[in-house]
């Protein structure tokens, strides 16, 4: 067993590697992603082979195994770039991965989780619903048993992260409709290929141009019995993996905008530090000063937000409250930051194929994704008060 010096030793190591290959081989694709809609299949054949669709994923199942803050400070360096980048494997080490880390059987995570970390497989995460996203507990889809004891899923998914090119989906459907809304909710393992299961058009969006979603369609789609997450045991339990994956998600995401934080100062700082307006550079005036400062506040905040929740994390002391205070301030942070980023350029930073105004919209989603920033409020105010009536 590896000593922790050696242990931090080998993270230092990899942490170096994954700066230089974003800032070195990602950050000058930028403009070809965002033209294309596409990362190219150079990128993902390397990020395959630096172990990145698995860093989250124990040693044991073929990851690198790296703790939340270890992985806090790996995604750091993934969100300086653009974001559909960590998309490509972010569900596998994030809430599709964990849904195995958290609700399969030992049996099932030694057979699946080798092929989700090495890349050979890119997971999805089919949770959402047209009248079931933020509150998941809604959600329409229907898993029933048949007498072979094999089930039949029937239902639609939206907003699919990673839908077009995924060869599993982490299917989440109710198997008993008579519970609670919060209960009777199961997970299922569903192939690319099953028949009855289609996958829709490419959706459209705002930004985050190469990061993939798209609808999920189950028809009557039959899997067999070793296809449910946790196997008999794993019966109902699909609302509670769903929100300890979350929990882990959010942290990741928090992370994540902490990076994009970081890239818009570095942009920001640097047309204020070149551009001249009135016979000086605009950095000497104290007004784009001003935003400057805000804006490294921010950041400085964010990051040392995610990298305190993500200890906490490790140490079990807090799985919930945590992750929601990162996930909520770092996601408004990054679009405070991409706002002003915007206002230092002036009218340049309204152009296509200026960096700041790519992530002005690539930095509105994670206010919505892994739960809403009013989600993220709900939850944080909701699990203070229980604890101060506990006591």
């Amino acid at each position: 067993m590896r000593t922790d010096a050696v242990q931090e030793s080998d993270f230092t190591e990899v942490l170096a590697s994954v700066r230089r290959f974003v800032r070195e081989r990602v950050v000058p694709l930028e403009q070809q992603i965002e033209e294309t809609d596409e990362i190219p299949a150079a990128l993902r054949a390397e990020a395959a082979e630096m172990g990145l669709f698995g860093f989250a994923i124990p040693e044991l199942y073929g990851g690198l195994g790296l703790s939340m803050s270890e992985e806090a400070r790996l995604v750091y360096e993934l969100g300086y770039t653009t974001p559909a980048f960590r998309s490509m494997f972010g569900t596998n080490n994030g809430i599709a991965g964990h849904v195995l880390l958290e609700g399969a059987t030992e049996e099932q995570k030694k057979a699946w989780l080798p092929k989700v970390a090495s890349g050979e497989w890119t997971a999805s995460f089919a949770l959402t619903e047209q009248n079931a996203g933020s509150d998941p507990a809604g959600l329409a889809t229907t898993a029933t048993r048949e007498p072979d004891g094999s089930w039949v899923i029937n239902g639609s998914k939206r907003f699919i992260t990673n839908a077009p090119v995924a060869d599993v989906f982490m299917v989440f459907a109710r198997t008993d409709p008579s519970a609670p809304p919060g209960r009777g909710i199961s997970t299922f393992m569903v192939e690319k290929g099953t028949p009855g299961l289609s996958v829709g058009p490419r959706d459209h969006k705002m930004g985050q141009a190469g990061a993939w979603t798209a609808d999920v369609h189950l028809d009557n789609v039959r899997v067999p019995a070793s296809t449910l997450i946790g196997g008999e045991e794993g019966v109902g339990r699909g609302y509670t993996t769903a929100m300890r994956c979350l929990a882990h998600g959010r942290i990741h995401i928090a992370a994540l905008c902490v990076g994009m934080c970081q890239r818009l100062v570095d942009e920001s700082v640097a047309y204020a530090a070149t551009r001249e307006q009135g016979g000086a550079v605009i950095g000497t005036y104290q007004l784009i000063q001003g935003l400057i400062a805000d804006s490294v506040t921010d950041l400085y905040a964010a990051r040392a937000l995610v990298s305190d929740v993500a200890a906490r994390f490790d140490d079990g002391s807090d799985r919930r409250i945590g992750p929601s205070c990162a996930k909520y301030f770092a996601s408004e942070a990054v679009g405070r930051i991409a706002d002003r980023a915007v206002q230092i350029h002036g009218g340049t930073g309204y152009i296509r194929g200026v960096p700041v105004e790519r992530f002005y919209r690539d930095a509105r989603l994670f206010r919505i994704y892994e739960g809403t920033s009013q989600i993220q409020q709900i939850v944080i105010a909701k699990n203070t008060l229980a604890q101060a009536a506990r006591g």
